[in-house]
């Protein structure tokens, strides 16, 4: 359970609402039990808001200004998110305080990670970048939910490496500002 529920707060670092929405459904039509506290997600209100928010993060992600401000909200979005999967799915097995730093650190540090991406790519490619990278992200949420349900252990792997590979380009980038500053590496020309 810890494996899968870390797999779908991890696609929740991706897009907050895809994975809320897909687990949902899954729920709804009975191909996965959540934890009981979680019952509701697969209520029709509940369903209707999680697909409209998901339509409304799926256009505006993809312009790069909207996705902008997108990405500013989901530093908090991202967290509460991947907090509510994995407590969803690990449900009992866990404490809250547990769901709330295994899923929400993992989903708030893996949005971060494509928050800080994001730019780089919508400026080295005039923008053109940003909606196909968004899109990539959607569709590697998706099936990072489907593997969470069907093979825990391979989602558990996949978001620790992304995690372990979050961090590493944090570092690296500190290590070059911090190098930059200190006039050791050139500013690229423009």
């Amino acid at each position: 359970m810890i494996l899968s529920a870390l797999g779908l707060s991890g696609a929740s670092g991706l897009n907050a609402w895809l994975p809320l929405l897909v687990t949902a459904t899954l729920q709804r039509i009975g191909w996965v039990d959540l934890d009981p506290t979680w019952a509701q997600l697969g209520d029709t209100p509940v369903l209707v808001a999680l697909a409209i928010l998901f339509v409304l993060d799926f256009v505006g992600d993809k312009v790069p200004i909207v996705d902008h401000v997108l990405h500013a909200l989901g530093s908090v979005i991202h967290p509460v998110a991947g907090t509510v999967l994995f407590d969803a799915q690990a449900g009992s097995d866990v404490s809250i305080v547990v769901s709330i730093l295994l899923g929400g650190g993992s989903s708030g540090l893996l949005h971060a990670a494509r928050a800080t991406a994001r730019p780089a790519v919508s400026g080295t490619t005039a923008g053109v970048g940003a909606p196909i990278m968004s899109i990539l992200e959607d569709i590697a949420a998706v099936l990072l939910v489907i593997v969470a349900f069907l093979i825990p252990v391979v989602a558990g792997f996949v978001v620790i490496l992304l995690l372990v590979g979050a961090v590493m380009a944090a570092r690296h980038v500190r290590r070059l500002v911090k190098r930059r500053s200190a006039g050791k590496v050139p500013a690229p020309q423009r």
